[in-house]
């Protein structure tokens, strides 16, 4: 990963380190709460134990979707919300807000509890919800934006790896496998209101990092060119590309970068909320941006890694252990293949090939566990018996089915968003997308435990049909976009001819580099002097 050109690229690698902690916050808080509900300690403190000491299953039931559904309530809102915040303040400032929204929530939901009730979880996770929105739009922008075109693909995708390193963690933080193999609060922590302020708390460690990594980066280059800070810009981006500001490719980049931000400015001067949509070129994207992740959401992946002891419970591993056990290597084997994919195959596959292979794979996947499921059903197992060969072909097709999904359909969907929109309206084009993701999540979220109740094995035809009929057909027609710089997205989506802005390039260049050749002789004649 680190070979010769890519230690020229470790300042931008170093950039992906810093703001793709608040992605893992992301993951971390998708699956915390669920494990944080379940706890019988939390359950009785809050009242959901009835007069006989059994759990109110409806009660239950109500604060758990409560808990996941209201951080996605929050992260909608936020990531619509980032628009105009990033576009003000920049992307490093604007990560650095929205990250103290966050933790404000994460201080409510750790003091919850004694005099002060449920309603603070509530609260805390709506108000960490719009951090985690805001930062889900403002990260990949900003990354992909700094990034050289040879490896954009695989930077930006680092923030799945992140994604899914979060969701890992929260799960071996409050959850345990077996009474003799145990991890986190389940276990350690069980007979206290540590149970929920440990998992909550635990929140502020990669969000405070978060925000002493900020320190130590420098703001977009793209950004500061679209503010007029030309000089500024120039030298960001020499200090991504470890070059001297006056080096030949710098200055061919800069250029590319002025040359697009100035034809957009001349052709959407005052640009609104109208123009952003539905200048030219633009209104395809924003279509790609809110398809590409509502097909995603509805891929099987997010009711698989939210319900995932519920889903292997359906297919026959009955009882904590298995369940959990099951889920738990769901979780690494997702880890270890995106990856994988993200640091060897990303920028050799390509985007739309990738994608295609992905979805395909993962419809085969769900097809033959419905087809095992339909044929040999599981009703008959009892709670910790060992799971029959059915119930393990079907966990096997699982773990191939996530290791497709991290090869395409998990990471790509943010790598290529980010890739697509120009410059004056990326921050638009982000906000709609990471809006669309988490607005479906919270709708997948909602109806999945009543669509595994009521489809049985229909839920995984379902989830087999929408992957090859719908996500396949629609990377079929995606233009590919490896090795394009983001200045390139113009011309492939029609907003410029391709000679107009190599014409445009060419004269940036020349007066760049009259400007620097002019502020090298003024600081020579300034030494002299």
């Amino acid at each position: 990963m680190l070979d010769g050109d890519n230690f020229k690229n470790i300042r931008v690698y170093w950039l992906a380190f810093v703001v793709y902690r608040g992605i893992f916050l992301f993951g971390y808080d998708s699956g915390i709460a669920g494990g944080v509900v379940s706890q019988p300690y939390f359950e009785t403190h809050f009242g959901l134990v009835g007069p006989d000491g059994t759990v109110d299953k409806v009660k239950d039931t109500q604060v758990s979707s409560n808990v996941v559904s209201v951080l996605q309530a929050g992260a909608f809102f936020g990531a619509l919300g980032s628009a105009p915040v990033s576009a003000w303040l920049g992307r490093r400032w604007t990560l650095v807000a929205f990250t103290a929204v966050f933790s404000i929530g994460a201080v409510l939901t750790t003091v919850a509890g004694g005099s002060r009730g449920i309603g603070y979880i509530y609260g805390g996770r709506v108000v960490s919800g719009i951090g985690i929105g805001g930062i889900s739009a403002v990260a990949p922008a900003y990354v992909s934006e700094c990034s050289p075109k040879d490896v954009r693909g695989r930077i930006t995708g680092i923030a799945q790896v992140m994604v899914a390193m979060g969701g890992m963690v929260s799960y071996f933080v409050n959850r345990k496998f077996s009474s003799d193999l145990s991890f986190g609060v389940g276990l350690h922590l069980a007979d206290s209101d540590m149970v929920w302020r440990v998992p909550f708390g635990l929140q502020h460690v990669p969000a405070g990092l978060m925000c002493l990594g900020l320190v130590t980066v420098k703001e977009s280059p793209c950004w500061l060119a679209s503010k007029g800070h030309v000089q500024e810009a120039l030298g960001n981006l020499a200090y991504f590309r470890k070059e001297q500001p006056d080096s030949p490719a710098v200055q061919l980049e800069m250029a590319e970068i002025e040359a697009a931000i100035q034809e957009e400015q001349e052709a959407r001067k005052g640009l609104g909320i109208k123009e952003a949509f539905f200048g030219d070129g633009n209104f395809i994207r924003f279509v790609i941006a809110f398809t590409i992740f509502v097909l995603q959401q509805w891929s099987g992946q997010n009711s698989v890694s939210y319900y995932a002891p519920q889903i292997f419970t359906s297919i026959g591993f009955t009882g904590t252990t298995n369940s959990l056990l099951a889920s738990g290597i769901y979780g690494v084997v997702k880890v270890s293949a995106t990856m994988i994919f993200i640091f060897l195959f990303v920028e050799s596959l390509g985007r739309k090939i990738s994608l295609l292979i992905s979805v395909v794979g993962m419809g085969v996947m769900f097809f033959v566990v419905g087809a095992i499921l339909k044929n040999y059903p599981v009703d008959g197992v009892q709670a910790g018996q060992q799971p029959p060969p059915a119930s393990k072909a079907m966990a096997a097709m699982l773990y191939i089915y996530v290791c497709f999904y991290s090869m395409g359909c998990g990471p790509l969907p943010t790598v290529y968003v980010s890739e697509i929109f120009p410059t004056r309206t990326r921050h638009y084009g982000l906000a709609v997308a990471a809006g669309t993701q988490w607005l479906f999540n919270f709708v997948v979220s909602k109806v999945t435990p009543t669509l595994v109740a009521d489809l049985g094995y229909k839920l995984f035809f379902m989830f087999g049909a929408i992957n090859i009929g719908g996500m396949a057909t629609f990377a079929l027609v995606l233009p590919e976009t490896k090795g394009r710089s983001l200045e390139e997205m113009d011309i492939i989506f029609g907003a410029v001819s391709l000679e107009a802005r190599e014409a445009f390039i060419q004269r940036q260049k020349q007066e760049l580099h009259h400007d620097v050749q002019n502020s090298v002789l003024a600081k020579s004649a300034d030494r002299k002097v």
